[in-house]
């Protein structure tokens, strides 16, 4: 995989949490660290996408009352069934 340098300024508190979780074994570096970071908000904004494509299509084509009644008919007796 081709991988390209990306340098970034960070306030002095941000750099010593980064700091504190390599001093502790949670990452190898700060490379590390700032990878997971933005393969995380990567991974976050990939999932919004995903939900906010839903939510739209359920706006412009809502289930017929039907099928609403009967989602919450099932998730009632779900609710029932837990042993709580």
């Amino acid at each position: 995989m081709a991988t390209q340098q990306v340098a970034v300024r960070l306030p002095s508190e941000l750099l010593a949490s980064l700091d504190r979780l390599v001093e502790s074994g949670v990452y190898k570096s700060r490379a590390a660290v700032v990878r997971a970071g933005i393969e995380a908000v990567a991974e976050l904004e990939h999932r919004r996408s995903i939900d906010r494509a839903i939510v739209d299509g359920y706006t412009r084509t809502p289930p017929p009352e039907a099928e609403s009644r009967a989602a919450l008919a099932s998730l009632r007796d779900a609710i029932l069934e837990e042993p709580w």
